[in-house]
């Protein structure tokens, strides 16, 4: 069966094809799975029909003869019928259930759309993929994020200042779940005002606890610029905010290092400092990896930082900084600001061991 990206099936639905009988939805954003039902469901169901031809269940809970009944009852006052199993990760290899839903997949009911959903973490199954349309839900990358918090809120008929939706992103981080749930709160927030919903960036920063100077971008600039006394006040600052943690904090500072090695090493074999931003985005566009914000501006602060660097003082750091997840993940969560404080500033006495 096709294999489709979850930008190809909305380009598809938005063309006005005819949905096939058959979708297998994987991958790991799961906000987007839900997007993707509502899109098929949108496309062949009209709204006064949906109570009657629209069943949702979970895996878990079926047995062959409650699947067989979901998925060849006709539909009423409607040409199609949508049922959506979600966890479908649950029904076991050798399960009745499991032979009977692959039985279905042979021969699908021409009046029924099924949509199998797995959850996120699970791997591919092949077998399923093989059986119906498969349609990867992945991350998105860092620019689509932001995109996607401006549609959002736009949904909700909420406006954000651009440095309102780039304060949210760096507190909240790219889960779209914990995204939404904070632009809900904002559109509550702002609704009654005159003019309709604007939230600023001061709105986010009241509602996510976070202050101008005091993001986690802020420490991370300051550990990585070698300014360890300013990153020291800052970890606690951090810390408190909503959704932060110190393993969040320490994969930030270890993905930072990382790529200030990435940089240095481009130095250390002879890229000119003038070319380096743009041999750091070549590598950030091939590589494509997720989590990073803006590849422009990060192969940018890669950049700035490597200045401040020798190979050898970031081989150290990254040993500093594995030692510090050693004693994260073994400890309570009363020592993440001692351990923190404690990396950050290792981090100027090598600046001073190099000099």
């Amino acid at each position: 069966m096709a294999v489709l990206s979850f930008d190809a099936l909305l380009r598809s639905l938005k063309q006005g094809r005819t949905p096939e009988a058959l979708y297998y939805l994987h991958g790991d954003e799961d906000v987007l799975k839900d997007e993707a039902i509502r899109a098929l469901v949108d496309r062949v169901l009209d709204p006064g029909a949906r109570d009657f031809n629209f069943d949702q269940r979970s895996a878990a809970d079926l047995d062959p003869e409650v699947f067989h009944s979901l998925v060849n009852t006709p539909p009423m006052l409607a040409a199609t019928r949508v049922v959506v199993i979600r966890g479908i990760e649950d029904v076991r290899k050798m399960s009745k259930v499991r032979q009977e839903l692959l039985r279905y997949l042979e021969s699908p009911s021409p009046t029924t759309l099924l949509i199998l959903v797995q959850g996120a973490g699970e791997p591919l199954d092949a077998e399923l993929a093989r059986s119906a349309t498969a349609v990867a839900v992945e991350p998105l990358p860092p620019a689509r994020v932001l995109k996607w918090v401006a549609h959002r809120a736009g949904q909700l008929q909420l406006t954000l200042e651009p440095d309102a939706v780039e304060l949210l992103v760096q507190s909240v981080g790219r889960d779209l779940g914990a995204l939404g749930g904070e632009l809900e709160k904002l559109a509550a927030l702002t609704a009654g005002r005159p003019g309709g919903g604007v939230a600023t960036r001061a709105d986010v920063a009241a509602l996510v606890g976070t202050r101008p100077g005091e993001t986690l971008q802020d420490l991370i600039d300051a550990a990585l610029e070698r300014r360890a006394p300013v990153a020291a006040r800052l970890v606690e600052a951090v810390l408190e905010q909503a959704g932060m943690s110190g393993v969040r904090i320490l994969m930030a500072l270890g993905t930072a290092l990382v790529g200030t090695a990435l940089a240095r090493a481009e130095l250390d074999r002879g890229t000119p400092p003038a070319r380096l931003e743009a041999a750091l985005l070549g590598q950030l566009r091939a590589a494509r990896p997720y989590g990073l914000g803006s590849w422009q501006q990060t192969g940018s602060r890669w950049a700035r930082w490597a200045a401040a660097w020798n190979a050898a003082a970031l081989r150290q750091a990254l040993r500093l900084a594995l030692d510090a997840d050693r004693a994260l993940k073994s400890t309570t969560l009363t020592h993440e600001p001692g351990i923190l404080v404690q990396l950050v500033l290792s981090f100027g006495a090598l600046q001073q061991e190099a000099a």
